[in-house]
């Protein structure tokens, strides 16, 4: 024996390991509950302990070496300690994955991915409905060099017209933020794997309560951290899902150094020894720990808050004082049909968006509403509102907020726990206050 290690190996081989059989029989709730614990907290303790050491040792320099080089370890905690390694674990459980990176945040998360598995001359296939600072990415990722093409993806057809020779990964959002469009998830897995492209989906409004990424034949699952599964606007952080779908041995972009063991493990190893440690969008341990405790009630919240959706839905369509309401769980959405499929036929997600009638300004309309927060953020406990042409959409402009389907006087609605029936008074109130 060389030497004892001082460092803790991390949990990710274990852990699944350890769940394996468990994970098919036991719900995600049950599993998310005991990992820690089953994965062997320090001291028996049932909760992951926080990390806060940058550095990790070794008494033997042959061993400190060889995790340089790609055995399982710690080294400096820009690129992950004992607690975001649990947190991980925690997303693989839920994905049913192959493997996991945290980030700092979800823009963290989708900007490592790109600019690591994307080279200038390829070209990255998106939803044209895709959250503003995605957007944003996307003018960084042109000025790189990277191609990208915005398209509807609630039609399968147009996606795979647009792929070209040098189409190197389609991206999409499960459901669309503001504008609840739900993308055509399995047939445009089907066209990434007939053409050999990288699915990556952005499952933040959906998380794993309501969908698995491999169950649409994804390649990557990205989630925001700081949203649902998180859910009480505590901590930034953000992570992608390999769910192990993908045969990266064939994928061109994956570096010669990082072609070793195997395969499919090449993408997780570039982004995180690549991408996390040159950009060092490192998440932290106590915010690691923070999502991880949110983590362990995500399908009580989301499944209350998705009910409330629903609730909040139906009212406002049948208010006189509303003009349009976004919302899969409505009959009347256009995807509705394809939501039941993808969904389960129970819940439909936490976020809607609603357009008042031109006489009621939806200034005034927010401003007469007391229980409901003017905020930016989703997933949490508390419901939030904003004006989305006015806020989180302002920089995009008139033009592309037409193309994403954003009126001026649009009203985004990320839905809570509260009482149901206080939460539709206080939009019933705020309305007749505006004398409708």
């Amino acid at each position: 024996m060389s030497g004892c290690r001082i460092s803790i190996v991390p949990v990710v081989p274990l852990l699944f390991e350890i769940m394996s059989e468990k994970k098919t029989q036991e719900g995600l709730t049950t599993r998310i509950l005991h990992a820690d614990r089953r994965q062997g907290a320090e001291h028996g303790a049932v909760h992951k302990p926080i990390h806060v050491s940058s550095q990790y040792a070794y008494s033997d320099a042959r061993e400190l070496a060889a995790v340089f080089q790609g055995k399982s370890g710690f080294s400096y905690a820009r690129q992950g300690t004992p607690t975001t390694a649990a947190l991980e674990s925690k997303l693989v459980l839920m994905e049913e994955g192959k493997g996991a990176i945290a980030f700092a945040t979800g823009m963290a998360a989708l900007a490592t991915t790109f600019m690591t598995l994307l080279k200038a001359g390829d070209h990255l296939l998106s939803s044209q409905y895709v959250f503003g600072n995605t957007n944003s990415l996307f003018g960084t990722l042109r000025q790189l060099g990277i191609e990208v093409t915005l398209v509807d993806p609630t039609n399968a057809r147009e996606v795979e017209q647009a792929v070209q020779p040098n189409t190197r990964m389609i991206f999409t959002e499960t459901i669309a933020n503001p504008g609840t469009q739900v993308a055509d998830l399995k047939a445009i897995g089907e066209i990434a794997r007939r053409h050999g492209l990288v699915y990556m989906i952005d499952s933040t409004l959906t998380s794993p309560f309501m969908l698995k990424g491999k169950d649409v034949g994804a390649s990557i699952v990205m989630h925001s951290l700081s949203k649902l599964i998180a859910g009480q606007a505590q901590a930034l952080g953000g992570a992608i899902v390999d769910t192990g779908l993908f045969d990266w041995s064939g994928y061109p972009n994956i570096l010669d150094i990082y072609r070793k063991g195997d395969p499919s493990g090449w993408a997780l190893t570039q982004i995180k020894k690549k991408g996390l440690r040159d950009i060092g969008a490192t998440l932290s341990a106590d915010a690691a720990q923070r999502i991880s405790l949110g983590a362990e009630t995500l399908a009580l919240r989301q499944a209350k808050a998705c009910d409330n959706a629903l609730a909040l839905a139906k009212m406002l369509q049948d208010h006189p004082g509303i003009a349009s309401v976004s919302y899969p769980g409505l009959q009347s959405h256009p995807q509705h049909v394809r939501a039941k499929e993808l969904f389960g036929g129970l819940y439909f997600g936490t976020l809607l968006s609603f357009a008042p009638v031109p006489e009621v300004d939806c200034f005034e309309l927010l401003n007469h509403l007391s229980i409901v927060v003017l905020a930016t953020h989703l997933g949490d406990t508390r419901t939030l509102c904003l004006p989305a042409a006015h806020t989180i959409y302002y920089e995009m402009g008139p033009q592309m907020r037409a193309t994403m389907g954003i009126p001026d006087n649009l009203i985004r609605v990320s839905v809570g726990i509260e009482d149901t029936e206080d939460l539709l008074n206080d939009f019933r109130q705020g309305l007749q206050a505006c004398g409708v």
